[in-house]
């Protein structure tokens, strides 16, 4: 009995490889965040039946690659125009 509580008691501690850095983020008066674009990570055209949609793969801050989000290069161009100089 003995020995299964000391690996409890072992189990408790966090392995510091599993110990995330946190970064700071700056928060508004509501607790709200800007999300800002960091870099555009890929393009692709959407085809419709009579229009093609340019379309920009962007990663945010505070976001991993994997949480990159697709939005309309035309949006990002008028409100992020340093992403794509």
């Amino acid at each position: 009995m003995m020995c299964f509580m000391y690996q409890c008691y072992l189990s408790t501690f966090p392995n510091p490889s599993h110990i995330l850095e946190a970064k700071p983020v700056h928060l508004e008066d509501n607790l709200s965040y800007e999300e800002e674009p960091i870099q555009i990570l890929d393009k692709k055209e959407k085809v419709l039946k009579n229009k093609v949609i340019p379309l920009a793969k962007v990663l945010w801050r505070n976001h991993t690659a994997e949480e990159a989000t697709w939005e309309t290069e035309q949006a990002m161009k008028a409100r992020y125009p340093q992403l794509f100089t």
